[in-house]
């Protein structure tokens, strides 16, 4: 699956795959790679933009660490995160609802 089909919805991916615990920019890539049974295989330069969008809107907040010897930022939900998160499943499960009645047989 190409970017551009999770277009408008990148924002709530990034949320949820960082639901349950702090990942850095590559290991949400990862994650979301491996959540979707390898479908969804999005670029580091879709990815890196939305986590820095998102920060500054105050859904995510990040802290800076070392691994073997690689700097790295470390993303986490904020309080607003989990109630944006909560906001985005709540819209999907309409729009995925409502998108598949009107694609559905008549």
């Amino acid at each position: 699956m190409k970017a551009d089909a999770v277009r408008g919805h990148l924002d709530a991916l990034i949320l949820a795959a960082l639901e349950h615990r702090p990942l850095h920019g590559y290991a949400i890539i990862e994650a979301l790679a491996a959540r979707s049974g390898g479908e969804l295989d999005l670029p580091t330069g879709t990815v890196y933009p939305a986590l820095r969008r998102l920060e500054a809107a105050g859904y995510l907040e990040s802290v800076w660490s070392e691994e073997s010897g690689r700097k790295r930022r470390t993303y986490t939900l904020s309080r607003a995160g989990h109630k944006r998160l909560e906001g985005a499943r709540q819209e999907w499960t309409l729009f995925s609802r409502v998108v598949g009645q009107a694609l559905g047989p008549a």
